[in-house]
């Protein structure tokens, strides 16, 4: 149940408890006021033949009309035959047994007509409740609209509630304080994103040329080539590690680009491009595709896919083989390779955890399944992994459906 139904039912049901009491306590009091012998004092006339007999409240039968004007003896069997007696004591007992009648027919009456009146005013009570619900739910239902169009597009949208300095007023200057603390937080991050890009990456830069130019001279000496190739060499890990933090760092911020991208066809070119990096390996790469439509960053959702392939045909096993499929929503990339236990595979995921077959690879930087976890989670997909049952692993990317693909 929502809140606001929760909040409907406990308003009946509030409602329905005090009208149920208020409705009891009316019938004790009307059946004490009915069982009260001063309530309502009447006289019951009855006619028996030869005398009108008086019954009142008092319980005592008197005659009436002629009788009543001669000296009452002091007990009506001096005056009255025993048929008269018969009829009058009939006619009390009549009386009393009407009495009895009228007093149930009254309040039987009072509880069916109260409790028709009570369901009728508890629909209209469970109705007035719910609006009340949602007009008291109303602000935070601005709240999640905002918080939800804040982490779609930017942070700079804030709620600016209006209205009384009450809890839901607090609770929107907070959530807007806070956006404020975070938007203020990216925003020194991706300035140091960019400040890292250049700083990182000049160096290495540097590095890489002046020792291309000291191989470059004419019959450079043995050693002096040994040790240009290994300086190379570490100096390209070393870039793409930094390549690969920026990326990371970058798919761990909010988007800045939203394009409609069908991953089917990004996934293609890609396996193209792999295709000699595969047949080299000695692996078979199979591609199978329909349309998988995405809204992202372009860049970033190749990159997943990219290193998902590389990753794919690096750790695989001699005449292994790699199959790529798009379909619906998801991308999945299953290749054969070393045996991958379960528990293992949370870990992948993880920056520079690799598996203990992979801990002396000089190829990678440990962060390519990083990078795509992160790439995913930022499109708000969805990553799942789990071991070939020949070994190897089977990689699903599922992404949200765009709402006009719907």
């Amino acid at each position: 149940m929502t809140i606001r139904a929760r909040l409907t039912a406990l308003y009946g049901g509030l409602f329905l408890l005090v009208g149920t009491v208020l409705l009891g306590i009316t019938y004790l009091l009307l059946a004490s006021a009915l069982s009260n012998p001063n309530f309502g004092r009447t006289a019951v006339v009855a006619a028996i033949p030869g005398i009108e007999i008086t019954a009142v409240d008092t319980g005592v039968a008197q005659p009436s009309g002629d009788a009543a004007t001669e000296p009452q003896p002091t007990s009506p069997d001096a005056t009255w035959t025993p048929e008269q007696q018969r009829q009058a004591e009939k006619t009390m007992r009549l009386a009393e047994k009407l009495q009895g009648q009228f007093r149930q027919q009254t309040l039987t009456s009072l509880l069916r007509q109260g409790a028709l009146a009570l369901a009728g005013v508890g629909v209209i009570g469970v109705w007035l409740g719910w609006l009340a619900a949602g007009r008291t739910l109303r602000p935070l239902q601005e709240i999640t609209a905002t918080a939800r169009r804040v982490a779609e597009s930017n942070l700079h949208e804030r709620i600016g509630l209006s209205g009384p300095q009450d809890e839901l007023r607090q609770l929107a200057d907070t959530f807007d304080d806070m956006l404020a603390r975070l938007d203020a937080a990216f925003g020194a991050q991706r300035r140091f994103v960019a400040n890292a890009s250049h700083e990182l990456r000049t160096p290495l830069t540097i590095n890489r040329t002046l020792i291309e130019v000291a191989l470059s001279h004419p019959d450079p000496p043995a050693e002096l080539r040994r040790l240009g190739t290994a300086l190379l060499a570490m100096n390209a890990r070393h870039e793409k590690l930094i390549e690969g933090l920026l990326v990371l760092a970058g798919s761990e911020q909010r988007l800045t680009t939203r394009d409609r991208v069908d991953l089917a066809e990004v996934t293609g070119r890609l396996v193209d491009a792999a295709r000699p990096g595969a047949v080299a390996a000695g692996v078979d790469l199979r591609f199978s595709a329909a349309p998988v439509p995405a809204i992202g960053d372009p860049v970033l959702l190749e990159r997943a896919v990219q290193n998902l392939l590389q990753n794919a045909i690096a750790y695989n096993v001699p005449d292994g083989d790699v199959t790529v499929t798009c379909a619906g929503s998801v991308v999945t990339v299953a290749n054969t390779g070393p045996v991958v236990a379960a528990d293992e595979i949370p870990g992948l995921f993880e920056p520079f955890h690799r598996l203990s077959g992979r801990t002396g690879s000089v190829d990678g930087s440990g962060l390519g399944l990083s990078i795509v976890r992160s790439v995913v989670a930022a499109h708000g997909g969805e990553i799942t992994a789990e071991p070939g049952l020949a070994g190897g692993l089977r990689i699903s990317l599922r992404f949200p459906v765009p709402p006009r693909a719907r």
